[in-house]
């Protein structure tokens, strides 16, 4: 069973280092999105770099959670996994979705989507804070300003099918509201993905032992 990691807004595999997982992990790295290309193609330009012959897990974290979410309506892995994500906007907050209506994001220079690094640790909440700043150093404010822009404006309503969410009690950039069935990570915060990565890895191989049993029964039935 493949597994395909997508990290999230302007990070990338090293997110995925820490997991100790039970199948090949493979990152999808981000490609560069057309002038003014909405999610939903961009994430099916995303897609093509998936083998869709046999049977996989997709991984998506944060703003990756949304893609994921995307090709899995292009795809139908065998299951779907969001940390520190969402499924559908309303799980959003509210102000988020108050930016894309004000259309905000667009009239905001590239150069501001790089956070001050006090700032940044202190929304992501990690013990590695050397981490988050390498790759905060390394990512490309073009692409952030697209995805945050996409992020505010995603209009995705619609559940998909075998998907399972991951998310921390303290998580301050994208917050559980209450909504839908989760794992619950006591205390864990956005970067959880590196800072609890033994227990996410625990449930992530629970649960792919799980889906791969109920592909077995369901082959042999």
């Amino acid at each position: 069973m493949k597994i395909y990691g997508i990290s999230g807004l302007g990070a990338d595999k090293r997110v995925f280092n820490f997991l100790k997982l039970n199948h090949t992990l493979i990152p999808i790295e981000w490609i560069k999105p057309y002038k003014r290309e909405p999610l939903q193609d961009y994430s099916a330009r995303l897609s093509k770099i998936i083998d869709p012959k046999s049977d996989f897990v997709l991984i998506g974290v944060s703003f990756g959670g949304l893609v994921a979410v995307e090709i899995s309506k292009i795809l139908n892995p065998c299951l779907t996994i969001l940390i520190s994500s969402v499924e559908t906007k309303i799980e959003l907050r509210p102000i988020y979705r108050g930016f894309g209506k004000l259309n905000i994001i667009k009239k905001i220079p590239a150069k501001l989507f790089d956070p001050p690094r006090y700032i940044a640790s202190s929304l992501f909440g990690t013990a590695n804070k050397e981490l988050l700043n390498d790759i905060l150093e390394d990512t490309d404010l073009q692409f952030a300003k697209w995805a945050v822009n996409e992020l505010v404006n995603w209009d995705n309503q619609n559940q998909v099918e075998n998907l399972i969410r991951i998310h921390g009690t303290k998580d301050k950039l994208i917050p559980w509201r209450g909504l839908g069935k989760v794992e619950l990570i006591e205390d864990g915060e956005h970067f959880m993905i590196v800072d609890r990565a033994e227990e996410i890895s625990k449930f992530i191989n629970e649960k792919i032992k799980d889906r791969s049993h109920q592909l077995r029964l369901n082959s042999n039935s």
